[in-house]
């Protein structure tokens, strides 16, 4: 295919022209193929940390621990810093506001890294909770406490809701309705859920919210 559109460059405009077309188009092709590639996780507790660590070491990727806290610890650029200093991709972060129903720390650190041209984020776990007065996200799909991928939202147990079924209510989402970004898969309280996703049965919910996304992100084409 890009043969066929050099030939038609070639025959359309003149060769400075050619020229300056191919090197942007290359340039452009290795500047995607630098960005470092994310995952954002909307929990950052200690019971969350564990989680994503595990499933990060599981996959072969990298977790940004220093990213974990309740609410989050880091600003954007000392997040920013760290995802490029990581040795391999997928990079996971982890972005909490402690239940702030505005634009808290988790939110404003996800903002700033939306508008970085250093990074690609391939998804955001979208994680439930009990606040009150959120926007709440309209999820691509979310994985229920027995596993079960289904087109709606959960609650913070992982249980299908039942009120507003397409919106997932959490304290760390609501400026995920602004963004751009390709996968959005809800899940409950990471690492717990009635006990369904605890670490020590290897957090089978949250590994298969990642996988999701590092699937229909077109990060890899099967499950790992």
């Amino acid at each position: 295919m890009l043969f066929y559109i050099t030939r038609l460059l070639k025959e359309i405009i003149n060769k400075d022209t050619f020229n300056f077309v191919i090197t942007s188009i290359t340039q452009e092709i290795m500047m995607q193929q630098k960005k470092r590639k994310v995952i954002v996780v909307t929990d950052g507790d200690k019971v969350a940390k564990k989680a994503v660590e595990l499933i990060a070491k599981k996959i072969g990727g990298r977790c940004i621990s220093a990213s974990a806290g309740n609410p989050t610890p880091l600003n954007g650029p000392q997040i920013l810093e760290l995802v490029k200093k990581a040795p391999f991709d997928p990079i996971f972060i982890m972005i909490d506001d402690k239940g702030h129903s505005g634009k808290g720390q988790g939110e404003k650190v996800l903002e700033y890294l939306l508008k970085s041209p250093e990074i690609e984020i391939l998804g955001v776990v979208a994680v439930a909770s009990d606040t009150q007065g959120t926007q709440g996200v309209k999820v691509d799909i979310s994985i229920t406490k027995e596993g079960q991928v289904v087109k709606q939202a959960v609650d913070k147990l992982g249980n299908l809701k039942v009120t507003k079924p397409k919106i997932l209510e959490g304290d760390t989402v609501d400026v995920i309705n602004n963004a751009d970004i390709p996968v959005i898969v809800g899940v409950g309280d990471i690492g717990k859920m009635e006990g369904y996703d605890s670490v020590y049965k290897q957090s089978p919910v949250t590994e298969k919210a990642i996988k999701e996304i590092l699937i229909r992100s077109g990060y890899i084409h099967d499950y790992i």
